[in-house]
């Protein structure tokens, strides 16, 4: 599996601590895009590298961090084809990869900290889609509206 992670100047050290924790799994391989200082950048830029590798097929995953999450996730969640969760806890990144077969996961670098998140990221690496019929459906139906 690829995860690509991405952050903008508000997430760089949970975005360090989320790349360690991605390491514990031998399976993962990661890419990380950006940013790598904390000079201002634009969340929906990096919101862009990161959902653009997931659609074009060179990830299966991502995660994306900025501030709060919000934001980011705001702009994850336009690019045709993304379903990006905000967690800030670990009952909420189960439920979007079980229930929502959630691409991405968004968090944010002033609202949660560093204990919290990587178990976050653990549970939602390792959390399958369940493939539940009335799930299935759902998702059917969000992904429909991005044709409205």
């Amino acid at each position: 599996m690829k995860i690509c992670v991405g952050c903008d100047h508000g997430a760089i050290e949970l975005k360090k601590a989320v790349l360690e924790v991605l390491r514990e799994f031998p399976h993962i391989e990661t890419e990380d895009v950006g940013t790598f200082s904390e000079a201002s950048v634009d969340y929906p830029d990096i919101a862009q590298r990161v959902c653009q590798r997931i659609v074009s097929g060179e990830a299966d995953r991502g995660i994306v961090l900025c501030g709060t999450g919000i934001g980011i996730s705001i702009a994850a969640n336009k690019i045709k084809g993304i379903r990006a969760a905000l967690c800030s806890d670990v009952f909420s990144a189960r439920m979007s990869r079980e229930h929502n077969d959630a691409n991405v996961l968004a968090m944010g670098g002033r609202v949660i900290g560093v204990g919290p998140a990587s178990e976050i990221v653990r549970v939602w690496v390792n959390t399958e889609f369940s493939n539940g019929e009335r799930h299935k459906r759902r998702i059917e139906k969000t992904m429909a509206l991005e044709n409205m």
